[in-house]
């Protein structure tokens, strides 16, 4: 919890930063006190926190110069963080100096005897030059890459947006064709006075349009939910053809709760239709099947038309908007860990078989 809001809150993140690491060379400074001689005295427990304070002070002007210069180009910038550096390390060390003889007189009487008052003011100047100019590097590094971190963040959200939307454009090009055919099947019964059939398809379209638009296309449904809305679509198209349409379900038991991408087998089955059914003077059967093999749930859609001029199990150009819609939306969700393959079915008629990944329902708790 605290490392997220370390990275999540820039202002809470800079002060921990500030505090952390002001604390961390007053300690390192203390101890090489420690090192080289004994302490001064006594006061000298609050004169580290003190001048530390007063450091983090002039790295707060630091930080107002920064900001105002960061559109600069770059080669001021880095003039900008010398200059800036050095000045600010000028008056760290004056202020330094100012209350350490004050505090420490005795300190001073060794360089009044040889003149060289001016040396260890010089001395501790370049010192704090070099803090103010570490503390400067560490400022621009951290904010160049949460500034890169932010860009990468902004960079996926756009990646995702247009994931999700280049998947919905493919999940809701449903056929103008079937709607058109339905609506004109509607019609003729309503002249031909079958007003208890037509009341039935149109109840059978407004479930299964309500089915696909209700349904998030990034999200997945179990192939048993997956079948029944198969079955709505069916059911209409059934009115339109009657008994020039036969249907075969195989759906094995332990794919029943498998997850599928909703309504992904709708458009396969509609080209079927389109072109092994409607096209031929008896009709034709549609086979849908669904099993689990190993990790992978396969799926399958044959039917018994004429079929297509297949090239190495691949589709030809102009082959169809269904199969090659239903084909990206496939790489759009699982990437390489997919297969979408074209046989001919036997002794003619086209064959769809797909495999995806395995996924069961998690179930709630």
């Amino acid at each position: 919890m605290l490392l997220h809001q370390l990275t999540s809150n820039k202002r809470y993140m800079f002060w921990t930063l500030q505090a952390v690491g002001w604390s961390g060379w007053a300690f390192t400074f203390y101890l090489g006190v420690l090192f080289w001689g004994k302490v001064p005295s006594e006061n000298y427990h609050w004169y580290l926190p003190l001048i530390s304070l007063i450091g983090m002070g002039f790295t707060l002007i630091l930080r107002a110069l920064y900001r105002a210069m960061w559109e600069m180009p770059i080669v001021r910038r880095v003039v900008a963080i010398f200059i800036g550096s050095y000045l600010a390390g000028l008056a760290w060390m004056a202020c330094r100096g100012a209350i350490f003889y004050r505090v420490f007189p005795e300190q001073r009487k060794p360089y009044e005897q040889h003149g060289m008052e001016w040396y260890s003011y010089f001395d501790g100047a370049i010192s704090a030059f070099w803090v103010m100019l570490v503390w400067s590097a560490l400022y621009f590094g951290i904010k160049y890459y949460l500034q890169s971190q932010e860009e990468k963040e902004r960079w996926l959200k756009a990646m995702s947006m247009a994931h999700q939307a280049q998947l919905k454009m493919l999940r809701y090009q449903l056929n103008p064709h079937f709607l058109f055919n339905t609506l004109n099947a509607i019609s003729t019964l309503i002249l031909d006075q079958n007003n208890d059939l037509a009341n039935t398809m149109v109840t059978r379209l407004s479930r299964f349009l309500r089915y696909s638009l209700d349904n998030d296309p990034m999200q997945k449904v179990t192939v048993a939910q997956e079948m029944d809305a198969l079955r709505l679509y069916l059911d209409i198209e059934k009115v339109r053809f009657e008994e020039r349409l036969q249907l075969h379900f195989d759906v094995d038991d332990n794919a029943e709760t498998a997850l599928m991408p909703s309504l992904l087998l709708q458009p396969l089955v509609e080209n079927s239709i389109k072109y092994a059914i409607a096209n031929a003077i008896n009709g034709g059967t549609i086979a849908i099947n669904a099993k689990v093999f190993g990790g992978d749930l396969l799926l399958s859609v044959a039917d018994d038309g004429p079929g297509l001029d297949l090239r190495n199990g691949r589709l030809p150009k102009g082959g169809g908007v269904g199969l090659t819609n239903c084909r990206e939306r496939l790489k759009e969700l699982y990437g390489q860990d997919q297969n979408f393959r074209l046989s001919t079915t036997e002794p003619h008629g086209l064959t769809i078989n797909i495999r995806i990944p395995l996924e069961r329902e998690t179930k709630a708790a």
